[in-house]
């Protein structure tokens, strides 16, 4: 069921990109004006032209996606000390593993890079907490290097200690990082003098932070929420124009919008 799940939420993903809707309404439009249906053929190539303008405008997409960023605000770690945490969970989507990988002998990081340095900074800020670091691949058919085994990569060429590492390299999806994290969390995570578990630092982009909020108090885990590569700043730009940024804000608004609906409806979160 869980494959059925991932595999639908990747065409889900396909349908829901504002630019991809672009090529259907070009291509209609060509259809129609192929078929001398003029009326036809005016209407959707207004919709192509009405696509490009909502994508690339940025407050169409800054507005929902700041909001969403900001939902959960990031913890304050002046405030904690090392003894009230009970490790790192660091979750993937930040690293091109698969094929780049393997064939170019290189890690690649993405434009989640942040994923990946606040990890390395707090691995050295607290070298006696266990971490680990979750995902295998979003992709239907994975190939190449997993993001766990190049997460690993990244840490032995950082010189970082491997003592408190952990990885779980099963999960392609958010639900299935927390879901395949949970027994490692209850074995690593520290405790107090209580027996209770101390609560794990989260890291994970602030757009996909209130999701993967939700799954882990489903699954009964407390978190200190530390979201990074924030998208939005703390004003919107009425008068920019960009396409290219515009469709990765909607991406990410979208991706995250239908998650939190799909995950609410199949009882994850």
């Amino acid at each position: 069921m869980d494959t059925i799940f991932f595999i639908l939420s990747k065409v889900l993903q396909f349908c829901i990109e504002p630019l991809n809707w672009l090529i259907v309404f070009v291509l209609l439009g060509l259809l129609f004006l192929s078929l001398r249906k003029l009326n036809l053929c005016k209407r959707f190539l207004l919709l192509a032209l009405l696509d490009l303008l909502i994508v690339g405008w940025a407050p169409t997409s800054e507005l929902g996606l700041s909001a969403l960023e900001d939902v959960i605000p990031k913890t304050s770690l002046v405030n904690i000390s090392e003894n009230d945490i009970g490790g790192i969970i660091i979750l993937g989507g930040a690293i091109e593993g698969g094929e780049i990988a393997l064939y170019r002998g290189e890690i690649s990081i993405g434009s989640a890079a942040e994923r990946v340095t606040k990890a390395f900074e707090l691995i050295r800020k607290y070298p006696d907490l266990p971490f680990i670091f979750s995902g295998y691949s979003g992709r239907i058919n994975p190939k190449g290097v997993s993001e766990s085994d190049a997460f690993k990569r990244l840490v032995a060429e950082q010189g970082l200690s491997e003592k408190m590492a952990h990885y779980e390299n099963q999960s392609r999806n958010t639900y299935e990082n927390v879901l395949y994290m949970k027994p490692m969390i209850e074995e690593f995570g520290l405790k107090n003098e209580a027996g209770v578990p101390k609560p794990w630092l989260l890291i994970t982009s602030a757009s996909h932070m209130y999701r993967s909020v939700k799954i882990f108090e489903k699954q009964g885990i407390v978190v200190y929420p530390l979201p990074v590569d924030y998208q939005t700043g703390n004003s919107i730009h009425w008068a920019s124009f960009d396409l290219s940024e515009g469709a990765d804000n909607w991406g990410n608004l979208l991706h995250e919008v239908v998650g939190v609906i799909a995950y609410w409806i199949t009882g994850k979160i």
